[in-house]
């Protein structure tokens, strides 16, 4: 059967092949360095469930101690070579469109995989979303050879050569995430709840409203997730003001909170998955340009959000 720890041991060995790529690559002036982070990194994935917790909290610390002082580099990639752009543009110019085929089947056998195998007993039922997104990423990995012929070591390789352009912000939405878990664990729905009964007025379903959906985008723009911010502020005021004191409907609340949440993330540094990667692989000069070109629209959508949420919540 395909677990989750089947899903984490693929992604340490793939952690663990950057990192000895980085060894071997003598153009980077800091790949030990770089072979470290992502070495530390592999450990966590392929033995962190067997590692003590103060071994796994020190390997995070020295991870955001390589990444707070700057320690990573990048060497030369393949893509600076002109025989690789001659054959990049060569093969731009025989599938057109259909290079996007690979990149397409990830979401669709992701969703055919959710719906179907967890009926099978080839998987692990309770994490058959995440297990189908390993499975169709191998599969459009595949596919992606297959359509290129090329090699799937160069493939392993110039996926390393990407993490080392977009470095640390690589893995900070996992570290997000681990800390909204951590300060759901630690009760901050409580304080957050007991801050908000001391501000606003309790019988204004609006007041209530607003507090939920401007908290869930300015605590995902504080953690860098909207996944992290939904439970400390759901646990803090969703469910005990809107669903059980106002009698909101919890699906709905859950739904336009998440979406809420998601503005916060147009507007944050913090969300780097979304808005500092991009900027670093397309080598923008103004490393905030993502986040200026949505803030307007994601302003916009955080009020139409709370309108939809104080017209509809209660009332279905």
């Amino acid at each position: 059967m395909i677990t989750l720890n089947t899903v984490y041991f693929i992604a340490g060995l793939l952690f663990a092949a950057f990192a000895i790529f980085n060894l071997r690559d003598n153009t980077n002036p800091k790949r030990y360095v770089n072979a470290l982070f992502w070495g530390v990194y592999a450990v966590s994935f392929l033995i962190g469930t067997e590692l003590p917790h103060f071994v796994t909290g020190c390997m995070a610390i020295l991870l955001a101690v390589i990444a707070g002082t700057g320690q990573l580099g990048k060497g030369k990639t393949d893509a600076d070579q002109p025989e690789v752009a001659v054959r990049r543009e060569a093969n731009a110019k025989r599938f057109g469109n259909k290079l996007f085929i690979p990149a397409l089947l990830i979401p669709v056998l992701t969703l055919v995989g959710t719906l179907t195998l967890k009926y099978t007993p080839l998987v692990e039922a309770k994490n058959v979303t995440l297990i189908s997104l390993v499975l169709a990423t191998i599969v459009a990995f595949v596919v992606a050879l297959l359509m290129l012929r090329d090699s799937p070591l160069k493939a392993i390789k110039a996926g390393g050569q990407i993490m080392d352009t977009v470095g640390w912000a690589a893995i900070l939405p996992q570290m997000l995430a681990a800390l909204g878990g951590l300060f759901a664990l630690a009760g901050v729905g409580g304080v957050v709840a007991n801050l908000v009964k001391d501000v606003i007025p309790m019988g204004s379903p609006l007041a209530i409203v607003i507090a939920y959906t401007f908290g869930m985008a300015l605590f995902t723009m504080i953690m860098g997730n909207g996944f992290a911010a939904f439970p400390v502020m759901t646990a803090g005021i969703g469910l005990p003001l809107i669903v059980h004191q106002l009698g909101g409907n919890p699906a709905i609340m859950g739904a336009i909170g998440m979406l809420s949440g998601f503005c916060g993330t147009l507007l944050t540094p913090m969300a780097a998955n979304f808005n500092i990667v991009p900027a670093a692989l397309l080598e923008l000069q103004d490393k905030h340009g993502v986040i200026k070109a949505q803030a307007l629209t994601g302003i916009l959508l955080l009020l139409v959000n709370t309108a939809f949420m104080y017209f509809f919540v209660f009332r279905f």
